[in-house]
């Protein structure tokens, strides 16, 4: 019988700053290898006696999880979206019912969340459980031992513990526990809601029946999801459930709640250093230096306990005992209008991505990557005019009625109030420098006339 993933793809991760932002989550960004938390997901979840996956996120990042499925190889992946997050109850129940899984199939519920062990073990532990939830039990999972990996008992059943991952408390799909795994049948799942909350069961086929499909994602209705109350995914249905049953990963598992749980999952020389990036470590002591920005180098010299992690927007210095305390620091950032407490330096929009390379008065210099099919809505300013260099890939640019094409090393001119787009009709990301003159050069300088991505 084939196991159908549904993963919740919410959660903050505010103690991994500054690698993970509101606008960049924790499960979007690269901490232990080349992949991310959600692709590292993706893959373990794939394979014999495993069906497409499903990924219930919200409108910001429903971009971000498609290209990032794309990108591991998992073309099959769906993206539900949800207009606002309203708490893993609502996400699981939704995803379940778009699921186009029958009744009797099994579906595997998950955050997304670090797995030490190998896929195969991974996904050998959810076969077996499998097993145990055709008849008619819901089966979760644990890592190997609490004491190792931050987790908590929560229960015992015929003498054995089920267990979950402790919380990042920004983490989850509307700021609860995204990382509990567990398997279920479908029906059974339903039947759950049904007894325990009938009101969030009518209120999701209602989002279901008035949503839509578009440009590759599935979009509940949100008038349904604007009078669903925030609730928990255990509060609502596990801890309700008699009999489950617990099994164990056999490895630790991690939800990656902050830089010492990265610290312990990465690499340590023999005096317990752990470096990441551009990063050098000189007579240190149970420390994690991590650099990511290839324009820079850490140097850490004679530190002891401390995370030390850059990037060129912010840099974060803090003693491991205090690590805590991050949250309340960026508090404090935001209240002095800094936007690098909760925005990424890199903006992922629906066509690709931008960055600031330079900020002056009356001038700015970004750097621009449109993905293959990518197109920026046909829009004017007026305040401001801009100088393209196209230094990767061909450009399709249109500037009032003249459309043409600019391949590497041509420029553009747009003069202000000018209308005009750009596009990649290519098969490889293009790549541009784009440079602003003018008297204000705020995002918000924009009138749109078409988007392909509905954002009129």
């Amino acid at each position: 019988m084939t196991i159908h993933p549904i993963i919740l793809g919410g959660g903050q991760g505010t103690r991994l700053w500054p690698t993970s932002r509101k606008t960049f989550p924790k499960q979007f960004a690269p901490f232990l290898g080349a992949r991310t938390p959600y692709q590292e997901m993706l893959t373990r979840l794939a394979g014999e006696g495993f069906g497409a996956p499903v990924v219930a996120t919200t409108e910001e990042f429903r971009f971000l999880a498609m290209d990032q499925a794309r990108a591991a190889g998992a073309w099959d992946t769906s993206v539900l979206v949800e207009p606002e997050g309203r708490g893993t109850a609502a996400a699981v129940l939704l995803a379940a019912l778009k699921s186009d899984a029958d009744p009797d199939a099994l579906l595997f519920i998950t955050g997304i969340n670090h797995f030490a062990g190998s896929a195969a073990a991974f996904r050998e532990a959810v076969r077996a459980g499998a097993e145990v939830a055709r008849t008619g039990k819901l089966v979760t999972f644990s890592g190997a031992a609490a004491e190792e990996t931050g987790l908590k008992t929560v229960a015992r059943v015929g003498g054995r513990a089920i267990r979950i991952v402790e919380p990042d408390e920004a983490g989850g799909n509307g700021g609860d526990e995204g990382a509990r795994m567990g398997l279920i049948r479908k029906s059974d799942l339903i039947a759950a809601y049904k007894a325990h909350a009938p009101e969030l069961l009518e209120q999701c086929r209602r989002a279901l029946e008035s949503g839509k499909a578009e440009h590759g994602f599935f979009r509940y209705g949100g008038e349904a999801i604007a009078e669903m109350e925030v609730r928990s995914f255990a509060d609502t249905v596990v801890d309700k459930l008699p009999g489950a049953r617990s099994l164990t990963l056999g490895a630790a598992c991690s939800d990656l709640g902050g830089w010492d749980a990265v610290w312990e999952l990465l690499p340590r020389d023999a005096r317990g250093v752990a470096t990441s990036g551009a990063a050098t470590a000189v007579d240190c002591d149970d420390s994690l230096l991590r650099c990511d920005e290839p324009s820079m180098r850490v140097l850490g010299v004679g530190l002891k306990n401390v995370v030390a992690v850059a990037m060129r927007d912010g840099v974060l210095v803090a003693d491991r005992s205090k690590l805590a305390e991050i949250p309340g620091a960026l508090e404090q950032l935001a209240a002095e209008d800094r936007v690098m407490a909760e925005e990424y330096p890199r903006y992922h929009r629906p066509w690709g991505w931008y960055e600031s390379l330079v900020v002056g008065e009356r001038f700015q210099v970004k750097r621009i990557c449109v993905k293959p099919g990518g197109v920026l809505s046909l829009q004017s300013h007026v305040h401001r005019a801009e100088h393209w260099v196209v230094v990767g890939g061909t450009a399709e640019v249109t500037v009032g009625e003249e459309v043409k094409m600019v391949p590497e090393n041509g420029c553009v001119y747009i003069p202000i109030g000018a209308v005009h787009r750009m596009a990649n009709p290519g098969k490889v990301p293009m790549y541009l420098i784009e440079v602003q003159t003018g008297a204000y050069l705020g995002e918000d300088d924009i009138k749109r006339y078409e988007d392909i991505y509905d954002r009129c």
